[in-house]
């Protein structure tokens, strides 16, 4: 199987790839320039959109606008092209830091993990409906891709800096984590492993592999099952899109050094594996403004 280059804009850090499934489209970041992307499978465009400041992440809302999770602790909602309100200013403890992968629960609720910093580890919090927000992990090397399982049991979280993956039981009820599990231990010498990921209707594990050039399957006893190699180095995230989620959607980092990082560096990628994705859930936060 051979991904294929949909959309090239030679990304710094390509990520957060997720599928809006009223628009029928993609959309995905550039993390520290700002950028945020836009690809239309039905006439093969795709758009750039700057956002004024480094944007780690986003969820998409139950009204269709997406949430866009940024620098500082900045949470800001956002549609065609503008923003349209603010849920977060900014957070005091996270003024030197930016979001990280995010993803919403059953509930509306958004677990949103923060970089590691020289002067503190990373975080992952829990932001509630109601605007509270947990600390729910005080100390990740730092925080990144995560996936719910089918059933709603188990929530995978990953902590790219010390290359694992880890799985927690989840209340839905409370938006609670416990139980904690090592699910896998893969670092990459020298840097990487792990990165962003998503969860199959299958409930097997898509992980993208930052400084190891591949996307792997797992299933739910952490079992290699699959592997598809790429032409970049640092494999970023990977989101199922399309009308019946059989889109394999995948961005990669390093594009400005293509000669180190590979030919595809920083493009984005599509494939069809022949397996079948779910939907992600959608965020239930309210603007301040």
């Amino acid at each position: 199987m051979t991904p294929e280059i949909i959309a090239d804009y030679q990304n710094e850090t390509g990520e957060g790839c997720l599928w809006h499934p009223e628009e029928q489209r993609l959309y995905w970041l550039d993390i520290p320039a700002g950028l945020l992307f836009c690809y239309d499978p039905a006439t093969g465009h795709s758009a750039r959109f700057e956002l004024g400041a480094p944007t780690g992440a986003f969820t998409i809302a139950a009204d269709g606008d997406l949430v866009l999770f940024m620098a500082a602790g900045a949470v800001r909602t956002w549609r065609a092209g503008h923003f349209t309100g603010t849920i977060i200013e900014s957070l005091p403890e996270e003024l030197d830091n930016r979001f990280n992968d995010v993803i919403a629960d059953p509930e509306g609720r958004v677990f949103c993990g923060v970089m590691s910093t020289p002067r503190r580890a990373g975080r992952l919090y829990r932001l509630d409906p109601d605007g509270q927000l947990t600390i729910v992990l005080p100390d990740t090397g730092t925080s990144n891709g995560m996936g719910f399982s089918p059933d709603e049991q188990w929530l995978y979280h990953c902590d790219s800096r010390r290359g694992t993956i880890t799985r927690f039981r989840y209340d839905r009820a409370t938006g609670a984590l416990s139980e904690p599990g090592l699910f896998l231990d893969a670092p990459v010498p020298g840097g990487g492993g792990p990165d962003g990921m998503t969860v199959d209707a299958e409930g097997c594990i898509w992980s993208a592999r930052w400084n190891d050039g591949c996307l792997v399957r797992y299933d739910p006893s952490a079992r290699e099952i699959g592997r598809i190699a790429f032409p970049a180095r640092k494999v970023s995230c990977v989101t199922f899109g399309g009308p019946d989620y059989t889109d394999c959607y995948v961005t990669t980092a390093g594009g400005g050094a293509r000669a180190e990082e590979g030919s595809g560096a920083g493009a984005l990628f599509h494939l069809r594996p022949g397996v079948r994705g779910k939907p992600e859930f959608r965020s239930r936060l309210r603007a301040l403004v």
